[in-house]
């Protein structure tokens, strides 16, 4: 399914841009552009949702729906909706190497309206198309915005003080869409102006041969328009607040587990209705992208289960997940998807069995396996052909700050060995050559340890909230023909067969 190529895994906000995020403006493109320079064939981004609490893309207000924040103001300037005195006076003191979205929240939203004024007849029309295209989530979730951001003042959907809206009785339905009517509209425009920008980017990066992998997060937030429309197929207490919440137990990045608070399934209720829901949910991601990265593969073997309220994921149990029933049943529904399954954490043989039958690309993480004393999985002489191999991961340490910062010192003497690091070449390339010559289909990089940057650089930190996490950014100068060149030698070099 997969031939030998590589790639970089930079989400889009990471991207320059002068307005204080990246977006999908000219920057992407000359990412793009970069990425084709250097012969590579993957951009890995992160989810493209309209993230909610902690700015998370695994934490967004809707399965379906795209970050507004991703939407390019120049774009916007070139299709007459706003003016370029507009974006400059809208602009703030932004940093080039971090996302601040306090200052976002507070400068993006006057200039979308402006420009949801100036939509013409024309435009609209387009519009009331693509709400009808999309009927299946748009309207519901711009109602749940309409509600959640203009009439509750941001509580969450199960603190919504009027139990009839809540509970979507249809007359307080009615009423709530006939009141928030334009509220409702705005919403809609922009996941209009959302997908026509994606849309034109995704159209781009494929004729310049670069092909996209998405990501679905496996759980949706209990704070989403997807847990107030389809409460039926969550863990849900009456007034739809979590029962049961996901994580995962002490492992690697947590002593004491993980606790994500989001809703578990409840599997049962997918069975009966034959997994539509996630079968809508995989068609629309791959609509989007090329390729789709399931995260928390394992979760579909076994889950981990926590009460609702509790301080950390210590006390859970394991619950069995649909297994291979689900990913059949996607199969039967769409024909053959491009999937990659994240299964990395507690691993058992309930889990490499669902892998192997799945036959899908499995995941190996090179700053892993720096343990002198084993023959470790995550080193690149043992990794298999079906797979898809990283130096770091967005929720890991970059390669330097693993080996620089966090290494006993005789891992660390082994990661040098291992590696053939030397005095005249950056400790990130020593490590993209090393997963480029492995036997792995795929293999990719992270634009950190592409440009051997540390802790400075982090993008989250797993199990944590705020912070730092999500707001990394690359700087223009930094994606520079130097670069590119000398990636595609490297691409050149190890991708031959």
């Amino acid at each position: 399914m997969f031939k030998r190529s590589s790639g970089v895994l930079a989400h889009v906000t990471s991207l320059p841009s002068p307005h204080g995020v990246g977006t999908m403006g000219k920057a992407a493109y000359d990412f793009v552009d970069f990425l084709a320079a250097a012969r590579q064939t993957y951009w890995q981004v992160l989810p493209l949702g309209h993230t909610g609490f902690g700015d998370s893309p695994y934490q967004c207000f809707s399965a379906a729906a795209g970050n507004p924040y991703l939407i390019d103001l120049d774009l916007l300037v070139e299709d007459g909706l706003l003016t370029a005195a507009e974006v400059r006076a809208g602009d703030f003191e932004a940093s080039p190497d971090e996302a601040d979205f306090e200052q976002l929240a507070d400068t993006r939203w006057p200039l979308f309206r402006k420009a949801y004024r100036r939509a013409d007849d024309a435009l609209r029309a387009k519009i009331d198309a693509f709400r009808e295209e999309n009927a299946a989530w748009l309207p519901d979730y711009a109602l749940f915005m309409a509600l959640k951001e203009e009439k509750y003042h941001n509580m969450p959907v199960y603190l919504w003080p009027d139990k009839a809206v809540r509970d979507r009785k249809p007359a307080a339905l009615e009423k709530a869409a006939a009141e928030l009517r334009d509220e409702i509209d705005f919403r809609i425009f922009l996941q209009y102006v959302f997908f026509q920008q994606w849309n034109a980017l995704h159209a781009y990066a494929n004729e310049k041969g670069i092909q996209i992998i998405g990501d679905i997060p496996i759980y949706v937030s209990a704070d989403s328009s997807d847990v107030w429309t389809h409460p039926t197929l969550f863990k849900l207490k009456a007034d739809r607040s979590p029962k049961l919440v996901a994580g995962v137990p002490p492992d690697y990045y947590s002593a004491t587990g993980q606790l994500w608070g989001n809703p578990v399934y409840d599997w049962d209720a997918h069975r009966a209705e034959n997994y539509a829901w996630w079968i809508w949910r995989m068609k629309s991601n791959m609509a989007l992208f090329d390729v789709v990265r399931l995260d928390h593969f394992r979760g579909f073997a076994a889950y981990w289960e926590v009460k609702a309220g509790s301080e950390n994921a210590i006390k859970g149990r394991w619950r069995k997940g649909p297994g291979m029933e689900l990913l059949r049943a996607i199969e039967q529904a769409l024909g053959p998807v491009r999937l990659i399954a994240e299964d990395l954490g507690v691993q058992t043989d309930e889990v490499r069995e669902l892998l192997a039958e799945s036959g899908l690309p499995g995941m190996k993480v090179l700053i892993f396996g720096f343990t002198p004393a084993e023959d470790n999985e995550h080193l690149p002489h043992n990794f298999v052909p079906n797979s898809i191999v990283y130096t770091s991961t967005h929720d890991s340490q970059t390669v330097c700050e693993q080996i620089m910062d966090i290494c006993t010192e005789p891992e660390k003497q082994f990661a040098y060995r291992y590696l053939r690091t030397s005095h005249s070449e950056a400790m990130g390339w020593s490590a993209i050559k090393s997963v480029w010559a492995s036997p792995a289909c795929i293999a990719m990089t992270t634009l950190q340890d592409l440009l051997s940057l540390g802790a400075d650089a982090h993008m989250n930190t797993p199990g944590t909230i705020g912070g730092k996490n999500w707001r990394w950014r690359v700087r223009r100068e930094a994606l520079n023909p130097t670069v590119s060149s000398l990636l595609a030698e490297i691409t050149q070099t190890y991708m031959r067969g």
